[in-house]
């Protein structure tokens, strides 16, 4: 089986086919999203528990702000102009909205969780497309599930009873 990686390859380098371009763009932009969104929990959670899950959104905000650099650089490097400006982000991310007013503690436990899940989901969709045609990225990818599903386990426990056996 010949893939568009060894097309594309030669001279000039490795560049990425409009459908790798397109798929990273995705990833890009919820990853994006998952900052602002992490940011906007972060000033507007309220109630029991608020300190630590205050710093642990931090957390997030951080992950995600590392994680989109490393795909837009991936971009760069592959030969796609990466796009997540404010209007792409708003009209591409995938995400559910957080939105806009205070919300309790509990609650954006759930809504960070389910976004976090999302954004790993948008991940795992592009991964196999992504490793047929360029392995070293589907790598980057494999992080950043890793984290991503980390971080929705470790918030998720925050609302979660043992289970009784």
């Amino acid at each position: 089986m010949t893939t568009v990686a060894s097309q594309n390859t030669g001279s000039t380098g490795f560049h990425a086919s409009p459908i790798l371009g397109a798929n990273l763009q995705r990833v890009l932009v919820d990853l994006v999203a998952l900052h602002l969104y992490g940011k906007q929990a972060h000033w507007n959670i309220v109630g029991k528990n608020f300190r630590d899950l205050h710093l642990q959104l931090d957390e997030i905000v951080d992950l995600a702000r590392e994680h989109s650099d490393t795909i837009a650089e991936r971009m760069r490097a592959l030969d796609v102009v990466p796009d997540a400006g404010p209007k792409t982000v708003c009209a591409q991310a995938s995400l559910t909205d957080f939105g806009a007013d205070e919300v309790d503690t509990t609650e954006a436990v759930d809504k960070i969780t389910l976004m976090l899940r999302e954004t790993a989901a948008t991940v795992r969709a592009v991964h196999d497309d992504t490793d047929n045609e360029d392995p070293t990225t589907a790598d980057l990818l494999h992080s950043i599930i890793h984290d991503l599903e980390k971080q929705a386990w470790m918030i998720s426990s925050e609302n979660r009873t043992p289970r009784k056996a």
